[in-house]
């Protein structure tokens, strides 16, 4: 059982963490203790917004009168970014899971969160291809993370594997 002074980001010491994935599906009542919990401990938050597993359009690309529900969940993480903003408010620690895997709609989605930092999963392995991520950069090349684990891990040479990976996204990120 959690006590009262517990966060996401201790106490058990060792495990500590600055930022923690959060699924919005609760909605922003739900959102609402873990970015407190990010603000005091100066920490982020990244919400699950349009994933890069195939089953993601299953849920988050249903239409709603407002649009397509990563959309709207795109909303709750800006209407987040001003409390977790960086010091110049170029960008927040409020950021956003946005698969690789839909690359269709990575650059609506930095429309509609400018702030937030994009963890990108399934490159690689998932088939998400870096040359198709250059709007999630839009705000410079700390706008986005890239996920890469099995095809760096599984590569016969994962340090070349790595090197080449990080000179196909500083590409597209300048």
């Amino acid at each position: 059982m959690v006590g009262e002074t517990e966060t996401p980001f201790g106490p058990v010491t060792g495990l500590g963490a600055d930022a923690f994935t959060a699924n919005p599906l609760l909605g922003a009542d739900a959102l609402e203790p873990l970015v407190a919990a990010a603000e005091a401990a100066g920490a982020g938050v990244f919400a699950l917004v349009r994933t890069s597993n195939p089953g993601a359009a299953d849920v988050q690309d249903l239409v709603t009168p407002e649009g397509p529900i990563h959309e709207r969940l795109a909303g709750l993480v800006d209407s987040f970014s001003g409390r977790l903003a960086s010091a110049d408010g170029s960008l927040s620690g409020m950021g956003a899971v946005v698969g690789a895997t839909a690359p269709e709609h990575i650059g609506r989605l930095r429309e509609l969160m400018p702030r937030a930092i994009f963890l990108i999963p399934g490159v690689g392995a998932q088939g998400g291809k870096p040359k198709d991520l250059g709007p999630a950069f839009r705000p410079g090349r700390a706008g986005a993370l890239i996920a890469a684990s099995r095809s760096i891990s599984g590569a016969d040479d994962p340090g070349a594997a790595a090197e080449e990976l990080r000179q196909a996204v500083w590409q597209v990120s300048e």
